[in-house]
């Protein structure tokens, strides 16, 4: 095995709800988030940037520093951010139709294209519904370690 997909293989997709939850006492699953913070701090976290997006929105609603203190830990290398390519929009499309019903938003659909990019669909989120019916490479389920634990 090679030291790339050893890396692969160690990395954990993050949500949305996660990055909040820790950022946020009050946030329902803030224990539960600083006690996966502890149990996964061998393997690389890894999102996108419509998550960081849609995290720094939400957290912006709560306090101005809490979207500054959540980019600090991207700069300071707390987690590792996905480039999505114009070559992937295609695909980002047809997730967003395929799950109109929920519907899918940009950040979900790019961490389907991630999952897809890596080989696996370890995520943390806090979301109970969308990431048991996302199928990654149209047939595989999500393994949702914060809600499996």
């Amino acid at each position: 095995m090679s030291i790339l997909k050893k890396s692969i293989n160690n990395q954990l997709l993050i949500d949305t709800g996660i990055f909040v939850a820790l950022a946020s006492y009050r946030d329902a699953h803030h224990e539960k988030a600083k006690q996966m913070l502890k149990s996964t701090e061998r393997m690389e976290w890894i999102t996108t940037w419509p998550v960081i997006v849609e995290t720094c929105y939400m957290l912006g609603k709560v306090s101005p520093l809490e979207s500054e203190k959540f980019l600090d830990m991207y700069f300071y290398g707390a987690f590792s951010v996905f480039e999505l390519s114009k070559d992937q929009v295609p695909r980002i499309q047809e997730l967003m139709r395929k799950y109109i019903d929920l519907p899918m938003d940009l950040a979900d659909a790019s961490l389907v294209i991630l999952a897809e990019h890596i080989g696996h669909g370890k995520i943390l989120s806090t979301d109970k519904r969308d990431f048991n019916a996302y199928r990654w490479k149209n047939h595989h389920p999500f393994e949702n370690l914060f809600l499996n634990s």
